[in-house]
């Protein structure tokens, strides 16, 4: 082999690796595994992301690990849910050294606030990090849009060279939502008007009965930390009897001893499992699209006549 082949060869081999350098997806750090999903869905190829509260985790009780940090530290992008969900933040940017963009998904949401009818179905919202407005603003699918739009316009300011498969992304994304929130009415409209109570395990479904017509009641308020006192259960309890409650739901990364206590106390079955703060590790409910026909399937089977 010639010096001056062998010189090519190398030159080659340079411009690939340089080549390789350039398309290597953008490092996106998420603080939870719906906007992980979230983000995934709207940067596709160009994104590699990674979550720090996974499937079934508590994002309510996560304590960041050097791990955690060091990930933040070394991203490109932080994709942060914002409304106090994570109180937990400032303490890991802070130990990072992250200087980066902090992508708030739920900027120009029109939070909900715990008002006092909804705290008189709760019967605990001390003892947590968060503000007076619920952060769970993904249960409405409306509000999804804008963390889209969000996640969107915050990858096209850090990688404009792909901004036309961001936006491309984001629009197929936000079309699927729509049909999916047309699908979500139709189906809670269909179940009858009285049925309608949703009891779980902590309140965190406040957006998605807003949106779409149920009631809420449950054990605590919004920390799936908190417990609830004797007179809050019993309170319960008499809600649940005076509205003849057809079922009660658990919540995939929370304890069952509450809903089960209820159960034993007031006959009423456990109609199954809710994806509300977390995704589900595999299966139907992995994914944050998923999340929503697995809740509908379960409270409409669960809910009807």
């Amino acid at each position: 082999m010639s010096k001056s082949f062998t010189l090519l060869l190398g030159a080659a081999a340079l411009t690939l690796s340089g080549a390789a350098r350039a398309e290597a997806p953008m490092s996106v750090v998420a603080s939870f595994s719906i906007l992980g999903d979230m983000v995934e869905e709207v940067g596709g190829e160009h994104v590699d992301v990674t979550t720090l509260v996974g499937p079934d985790g508590d994002a309510h009780v996560f304590s960041p690990s050097p791990t955690d940090a060091r990930a933040v530290g070394e991203a490109d992008l932080f994709v942060v849910n914002g409304l106090h969900f994570e109180g937990w933040l400032d303490r890991l940017v802070e130990a990072s050294g992250y200087e980066g963009p902090v992508v708030v998904a739920s900027r120009g949401i029109d939070a909900l606030s715990f008002d006092e009818e909804r705290e008189e179905h709760s019967s605990d919202h001390e003892g947590h990090d968060h503000g007076p407005e619920d952060p769970h603003a993904w249960q409405d699918l409306q509000n999804g849009k804008q963390y889209v739009a969000n996640i969107r316009d915050a990858l096209v300011a850090a990688d404009p060279e792909h901004a036309a498969d961001y936006r491309r992304n984001a629009e197929q994304y936000v079309e699927a939502m729509d049909t999916l929130d047309a699908e979500v009415h139709r189906r809670i409209g269909s179940i009858p008007e009285a049925n309608r109570v949703l009891i779980t395990n902590h309140d965190a479904f406040g957006y998605f009965a807003n949106a779409y017509g149920l009631d809420v009641l449950s054990p605590v308020g919004l920390s799936t930390a908190a417990e609830p006192s004797a007179a809050g259960m019993a309170k319960l309890i008499e809600q649940i009897q005076a509205r003849n409650v057809k079922a009660l739901f658990l919540e995939n990364m929370t304890s069952p001893a509450l809903l089960e206590q209820l159960a034993d106390e007031t006959g009423v079955t456990i109609g199954g499992t809710l994806y509300a703060g977390a995704l589900a590790a595999e299966g139907e409910a992995s994914t944050y699209l998923g999340m929503f026909r697995h809740n509908v399937d379960t409270l409409t089977e669960a809910l009807k006549d």
